[in-house]
This record gives C-alpha cells, structure tokens and sequence, in this order.
C-alpha cells in the first residue's frame, strides 16, 4: 500500500519576525538597485576621463541602466505571477553582480555599456518582488505603507551612492570601489536562495493575498500577455503610467546624474559638498515617501496627496533653476520642499494596484514602474544632448565644462514634464483606496 503525504497543516499567521525578514531581503535587494542607478553622479569627471566622453556620451551611458531597466517591466510584471518572487530574485541578484563587475573591470566604452545594461535589466526584479511580497506576507491595509516604506528603503542605497560613495572613490578609485559592490549583490542573492519563500503558504502558514492572485501562481504567459493587455482598458492605468515619469525622471535625473556638476558650475561647490546636497534631497524623499503611504492609508484616498505632491514639485523645480541671484540656502531650502513633495510619487503604485482587478497585480506594478523609469530614462541623455549643444568648448584635465546657463536651458526638460504630470493626474478618478472587484 502506498503512502500519500498529507500537506502541511495551516498554522495561522506567519510570525511577524518571519514576514519582516521575507520582505527584508527583497528591500535590501532594491536598495542595490537604487545605489546602482544613481552612482554615475558621484563619478562624472572619472567617468568622462575614463573613456573620453562628452556629457551626451555621459548621460547614455547612465541611461543604459534605465533603457533595459524599462524593457523588462514587462516580462517581470509576468514573471512575478508565474515564477514567483524567489527565483526572479536569486537570477536577479547574480546577473546584477555579473554586470556590475563587467562595468567597474573595463575600459572600453561599449562594453561598460553592456555592463550598466546587464546591471538595469538584472535590478528590474526588485521593485516589483517588494510589492509581490508585501501582498502574499502582510495584510492589504499596510500596502500603501509598504510601499512608501521600501521606497525609503531604496533611497537609503541612492544616499550611500552620494557621500559615502564620493569618499570611498577618492580613497580607493571608482573601479575598485565598483567591483567590490558586486560581491555584496551576490551576498543578497545567497540569501534569497536561503531564506525566501514566495508566500507564506510555503510554510505552513496562511497566506493574505487575495484568491484571485493565489490562482497566478505557476499561470501561462499567454495568459499573463492577455492580462497585460487588459490593464490599458483601464482609464488610471494611462494617466498615473505618464505622470509617474515626471515625478520621478527629474529627481533621478538631478540626484542621480546632473546635480552634482550644476551645483559646481552655479555655486563653485567641490564634488564632495555637492553631493551632500543631492544627499539631502534624497533623505527628503525618502523620509517623506512611507509618511504620503501612511496617510493615504488613513484618510482612504489616493488622488489628493498625489496631485499636491505633484503640483509642489513641479513649483520647486522652476523655482530652483529660474529665480535669478537665488542664494545657495534658498536653493537647499526650496530643493527639500520639492524633494519631500515627490515623495507622494509612490501613490502612483497602490492607486493603480486599486484601479486594476486583483489578478493583474504583478502586471500594473510592472506598468507603473516603466512610467517611473522612463522619466529618468528619456531625460538624462536628453539632457546631456541638450548641454552638448550649448557646451563653449571648454576642457579643463580632459572634461568638459558646462556652465550654469547651459544646465538652466537643459533643465527645462524637467520642469515642462513635471508640469504635464500635474495635469494627468487631475484627470485621474479616486479609488477610495479600494481595489476595482
């Protein structure tokens, strides 16, 4: 007589230490992702001398990240509901470290290319597993405070690419300093291989995630492209995936590549000084980013905090780069207001969560981030174009100087996209913080 194992026993809720450290993981991995993409802006003159670049050379190959980084929004948003979060996230961490020791080892500029592309396409998983996990380990009332939550916990790794990175290059050099990142992606990858589950159901513990996402697990792709196609049927889908990009493409933009030498051509600040500012907008953002999920949570809407955070960014951008004889306070002043406004941004995530149906979970979050990706993706070269063509021909120890007026007419680009944000998101309909049935 042959013997049938029983399946295990439901034991109630996961224990919170357990929920925590799931979760955990698949932050800290995002974290990667976000030091990642926003360390060329400590390292622009080494970069530029490294491989004898311009500021367009410069801002496509920042971009690299970012064009793959959005490519794969859409087979990750479908992956994430067939694999499963551990195994995207194991691959995830090992292609990261593969391309991150490729970029940091090189000295051919098409191959460190290659390598930031490795580096977007590899990273692409982590948002979208923090989101995945906050759905099957807590309960949906927390969602919008998770969210914010690991926005903040990603910003954290954008804050240690800004000081902390700057010393570590002017200590150690920025190879050096790039390579050795690599074993501590691969570091997060040994412990999701470890300690990950995909839902606490793989436990023996009860799962929060809806019925109809449970029935995702192990689903087809076909079937997953026909939910990715359903989603634009959605009227917020369209509107909250264009706004997310002037929200975010002018922060990362900023903070993540041009910041620093604009900061040094208008107010002669050093590197190092430069980059504490950008720090400061980044700990704004990130410090603001759980409070907006919190207190969408609390007063059951998602459209007000989002448009106000929209409207006042947009207003702190021009502010910043267009009031003549601005003094440098001011200037910090006004750049924390802008940057803790942006941190209503991460509604853009539960509100479309809300306006889809359940089972297309994995798929808006997929959707939402390409919006929030492309902003950086487009304006970055965009603006390393636009700074080429008003570039005097200036070269000081092999890179070229751009002075405060050609980053003012460049940085136009960012405040006309943060003001059509402004408008899409007026058109959105609430949600009620509830999601569509």
């Amino acid at each position: 007589m042959s013997l049938v194992k029983a399946p295990a026993p439901v034991r109630g809720a996961a224990p919170a230490w357990l929920c925590w450290s799931v979760w955990g993981i698949a932050a800290f991995f995002y974290l990667t992702g976000f030091y990642q993409r926003v360390s060329p802006a400590v390292m622009t003159s080494e970069l530029m001398r490294a491989f004898h670049i311009g500021a367009g050379e410069l801002g496509n190959l920042s971009a690299f990240y970012f064009y793959t980084y959005v490519a794969m929004q859409i087979p990750v948003g479908l992956l994430v509901d067939s694999w499963g979060a551990r195994k995207l996230l194991i691959w995830g961490s090992l292609s990261a470290a593969a391309g991150t020791f490729l970029f940091g080892s090189t000295s051919n500029f098409a191959v460190a290319c290659l390598g930031r592309a490795i580096i977007g396409a590899a990273t692409a998983v982590g948002w979208l597993v923090v989101l995945k996990l906050a759905t099957h380990w807590f309960h949906t009332g927390r969602f919008g405070m998770l969210s914010g939550l690991g926005l903040f916990i990603g910003n954290l790794g954008a804050l240690l690419a800004q000081v902390p990175l700057r010393l570590a290059i002017e200590r150690f050099g920025w190879r050096s300093v790039v390579v050795a990142s690599a074993a501590m992606i691969l570091g997060v990858g040994a412990l999701a291989w470890g300690f990950l589950s995909d839902d606490p159901a793989d436990k023996g513990f009860e799962s929060y995630a809806h019925s109809a996402i449970q029935e995702q697990r192990g689903a087809t792709l076909s079937n997953l492209v026909k939910g990715f196609k359903s989603v634009f049927g959605y009227r917020n889908t369209w509107l909250i995936f264009f706004a997310q990009g002037g929200m975010v493409g002018p922060i990362l933009a900023f903070t993540g590549l041009w910041g620093t030498p604009f900061l040094r051509a208008r107010f002669g600040l050093t590197a190092t000084a430069a980059a504490a500012v950008c720090s400061l907008m980044i700990v704004c953002w990130a410090a603001a980013s759980p409070i907006c999920g919190h207190l969408s949570d609390r007063i059951g809407k998602r459209k007000p905090i989002y448009l106000l955070g929209s409207a006042v960014s947009a207003t702190g951008w021009a502010a910043m780069f267009y009031i003549p004889a601005l003094p440098l306070a001011a200037f910090i002043a006004i750049a924390m207001v802008t940057s803790i406004a942006i941190g209503g941004v991460v509604l853009g995530f539960a509100y479309g969560r809300d306006s889809v149906p359940p089972k297309f979970l994995g798929t808006i979050a997929g959707v939402v981030n390409i919006g929030n990706m492309g902003g950086p993706a487009v304006l970055q070269p965009a603006i390393g174009w636009a700074l080429d063509k008003r570039w005097s021909g200036e070269v000081l120890n092999g890179v070229r100087i751009y002075d405060a007026g050609a980053f003012q007419t460049a940085f136009l680009l960012m405040v006309a996209w943060s003001v059509l944000s402004c408008v899409l998101i007026s058109f959105t309909r609430e949600t009620y913080c509830e999601q569509r049935a």
